[in-house]
């Protein structure tokens, strides 16, 4: 049963947007952010200088042990909950994980794990409805990874009203909510750079696959990147420019980029997706010297590290991000233990989630969060 005297959480001040970026298929076009129907009204209006500043917790701190496939927890849950979950769609690998996540978190912390999402992919105004059903449902718990930061809100507001605390993952609700988790992309984004710039020495031509224009995560990863880069002055960023976390686009424009740049030592996509078409461009080429990286781990990025086609990627766990969101929501629940922050980021550089020619085969024996969908 709904217990209304649990939430003692006011709305407050206004978070931004910051999109979670999603894995990539050989198929399809699976990122998060890039999907064919996205709608960008709330990117376009929120920025990263504006959202809630990141909370990072030690590992020895957090509600759960490990990341992706081994993320494990001791929370148990102290009654019957009913805790929902609100994909954007059922099509991505990425939110199909996440899925997963909450799901295994149920099992393993006693809970009922109740997963929906849009019949119209990343539709915001069925999410809404979904959360309306919710509400009926009496959730003591709402998390959603909404499809727009401000077309949710009336969905957060109604579930608040009625007692039920609500947690977001990679994008937030315009306003502050329980807690919000998943991936800091401006870390990321640093990490990356940083990983790059060192192993060239510190020297270098650097092309840069942009996310969509607008996309706030796509813009606070690019402010990760270029701050990091800021620190080798003998980095050069030659090219910066949209490939639209599609492979198809980081194939065309970094082989339109490389007949103007002819010396490059490093490209960056924005995710895996278009740092896989820069790969494919750079074949074409016959430019076998160059470093390229991306973000998410997916599955064909990690059988690129292991070929040694790509120089690195970014494990941003969508599986352990759904877990880790039960982890403290069950908390509260059990004895109103809050979060640390309000944006508490998993993972982070903290829990190894580089995958390089070192870390891939473990990544791919023991960690990928993609082995829960296979």
């Amino acid at each position: 049963m709904r217990k209304k005297t649990l939430v003692s959480i006011l709305l407050t001040a206004a978070m931004a947007c910051s999109l979670l970026a999603g894995c990539s298929s050989p198929t399809k076009e699976t990122s998060d952010s890039g999907t064919k129907n996205e709608k960008s009204s709330d990117d376009s209006a929120t920025t990263a200088g504006t959202r809630e500043a990141a909370t990072i917790v030690g590992a020895d701190k957090l509600p759960v042990t490990g990341i992706g496939a081994q993320i494990a927890s001791d929370v148990k849950a102290k009654k019957d909950y009913k805790i929902g979950y609100i994909a954007k769609n059922t099509t991505n690998p990425y939110m199909v994980a996440q899925a997963e996540g909450v799901k295994k978190a149920g099992e393993d912390m006693g809970f009922n794990a109740v997963t929906q999402a849009p019949s119209t992919a990343d539709s915001v105004e069925e999410q809404v409805k979904i959360m309306e059903d919710m509400i009926q449902q009496e959730m003591d718990v709402i998390i959603v990874h909404c499809a727009d930061s401000n077309g949710i809100m009336p969905g957060v507001r109604k579930a608040q009203e009625a007692g039920i605390i609500v947690l977001t993952i990679g994008t937030p609700a315009s306003e502050d909510t329980f807690l919000r988790t998943g991936v800091d992309y401006k870390e990321t984004g640093t990490t990356i750079a940083t990983e790059m710039a060192e192993a060239l020495n510190g020297k270098g031509n650097i092309i840069i696959l942009e996310g969509p224009p607008g996309a706030a995560n796509a813009i606070e990863r690019l402010e990760g990147i270029n701050e990091a880069f800021e620190k080798y002055p003998d980095i050069k960023v030659v090219a910066s420019q949209t490939a639209n976390f599609k492979r198809t686009e980081g194939m065309s424009v970094t082989e339109n980029l490389l007949q103007k740049y002819t010396d490059v030592q490093g490209i960056i996509g924005m995710n895996d997706e278009s740092a896989l078409g820069a790969i494919q461009a750079l074949k074409a080429a016959g430019m076998t010297d160059v470093l390229v990286a991306g973000f998410d781990g997916s599955t064909d990025a990690t059988s690129a590290v292991e070929t040694g086609d790509m120089f690195a990627t970014y494990n941003t766990d969508p599986y352990g991000s759904g877990y880790i969101a039960c982890a403290y929501a069950v908390n509260y629940l059990n004895d109103g233990t809050e979060p640390e922050g309000k944006f508490i980021p998993f993972p982070t550089a903290a829990n190894d989630p580089l995958i390089t020619a070192g870390t891939v085969q473990d990544y791919k024996d023991n960690i990928a969060w993609w082995k829960v969908i296979q």
